[in-house]
C-alpha cells in the first residue's frame, strides 16, 4: 500500500515537471498529508500553529515549500 502511495506521487511530480517545467514553490495541505503519513485534521491542525509560512488563495490554502521543509529539516 505505501508503495501504491509513493508511485502516485512519482507519476504526479513527473506530470507536473512536465506542464510547469519549473520547481513548485508551494504544497497544498494534501500534499503536506502525504509527506508526513498524517491524517488531514492533523494536517490542518498544523497550519493553523504557523509552523511555517501559508498563504489562503480564495478557498484553498498554500504552504511555502521552502519554508515547510525547512521546519520539517529542523525537526531531524
Amino acid at each position: 500500500m505505501f508503495e501504491d502511495v509513493i508511485a502516485k506521487m512519482n507519476q504526479e511530480a513527473v506530470r507536473n515537471e512536465v506542464s510547469s517545467g519549473d520547481d513548485k514553490r508551494t504544497y497544498t495541505v494534501d500534499e503536506i498529508q502525504d509527506i508526513l503519513g498524517i491524517c488531514r485534521t492533523s494536517a490542518y491542525s498544523l497550519v493553523k500553529q504557523n509552523l511555517f509560512h501559508c498563504v489562503r488563495i480564495g478557498g484553498r490554502i498554500r504552504v511555502s515549500k521552502k519554508s515547510f521543509d525547512e521546519w520539517l529539516d529542523a525537526l531531524a
